[in-house]
């Protein structure tokens, strides 16, 4: 039972071989969206070097003290591809050896230089973002311009996305794969094993599907802005939230502004997962649309002039309704 199946060493050396690949494919990409480059900057991160925008990139960052992005500055691009080519050979030698032994520790390996490596760039991330120029032409005092480690986030007029790139796709593959034949061959050994190796296989799955879940981010007064109106969030009863399926949150002081940001087409209804209107009463949760009951009252002080307030349930709805003579609508009648 400690031998490996022939599938199993066949599925090592398709791993060792796209391990080659990633070599010479970006493995990671951080993507900036402003007004004044509509087509956007990419920055490419390979094994051993940077691609895409980096001259106009570090031009930018020039004005706001970070610090200029030169390969030879990265002990990274040294080492990386070394490493690359040393799981590439593990790989090779577990299959051609066959022993789940040496399988397992290629696991253990491989996970460990996987959390190694995201604690690193966020590392340099963090570096580059919080360690500025004190003479830089644009400082704002108590701001920092740190990445995102994956997902989004707003850097002043910039929109920053961190996602793997094609290299980075094919070694959390490699990964998966991996994991995937080591539960597969301990479920040969031990049939009692079976059940705990499925729920560690879930427990991963459930970490990748909470990774890119789409889920609202709380409105911090005073710091938030309105995206369509561009005012400072100030009253919190009246807010609203759209997340794309991608976790990107756009949000706004006031339901009409949500509504008149949605009418303008700049998101495509296939790119919206979610939106949320905050509960006038209580602790002001956000909402799902699909589950708020939505009032109308010119008596509603609201920052700009929707006169929309929304409620958790019925009970809460009625009360303000009688007090402010609300009238009910309806989404669908909010955005037609």
């Amino acid at each position: 039972m400690q031998i490996l199946k022939k599938s199993t060493r066949t599925i090592l050396v398709i791993c060792a071989i796209a391990l080659l690949i990633v070599l010479i494919l970006p493995i990671w990409r951080i993507e900036l969206n402003a007004p004044q480059y509509p087509e956007g900057l990419v920055m490419l991160i390979f094994a051993n070097k940077l691609g895409g925008s980096v001259d106009i990139i570090n031009g930018l960052n020039h004005y706001i003290g970070m610090k200029t992005l030169h390969e030879k500055d990265f002990l990274e691009f040294k080492v990386i591809p070394g490493i690359i080519i040393f799981f590439s050979v593990f790989f090779m030698l577990a299959a051609f050896v066959g022993k789940r032994k040496l399988m397992n520790v290629l696991l253990g390996c491989f996970l460990f230089f996987g959390i190694t490596a995201m604690i690193d760039f966020w590392r340099w991330e963090y570096q580059y973002g919080h360690d500025l120029n004190p003479d830089a032409a644009i400082r704002i005092p108590g701001m920092a311009y740190q990445p995102p480690l994956i997902g989004f986030k707003q850097l002043l007029n910039f929109g920053a996305y961190s996602v793997p790139d094609i290299g980075g796709w094919i070694f959390i593959l490699v990964g998966l794969a991996l994991l995937g034949v080591v539960v597969f061959e301990q479920k040969r050994v031990n049939h009692y094993l079976k059940i705990r190796n499925t729920h560690l296989v879930l427990f991963f799955l459930s970490l990748g599907l909470f990774s890119c879940k789409i889920q609202p981010d709380p409105i911090k007064l005073g710091r938030d802005n309105c995206h369509f109106c561009k005012m400072t969030i100030s009253d919190i009863k009246f807010g609203s939230e759209i997340v794309t399926k991608k976790g990107k949150v756009y949000k706004f002081d006031d339901t009409q502004c949500m509504i008149s940001f949605l009418q303008t087409n700049f998101l495509e209804k296939k790119e919206i997962g979610q939106l949320y209107l905050v509960d006038f009463s209580g602790s002001h949760v956000l909402l799902k649309v699909s589950d708020a009951y939505v009032l109308k009252s010119d008596l509603f002080a609201t920052p700009m002039k929707g006169y929309y307030a929304a409620f958790s349930n019925s009970k809460a709805m009625q009360q303000i309704q009688m007090q402010y003579k609300a009238k009910k609508v309806s989404w669908n009648e909010l955005i037609q």
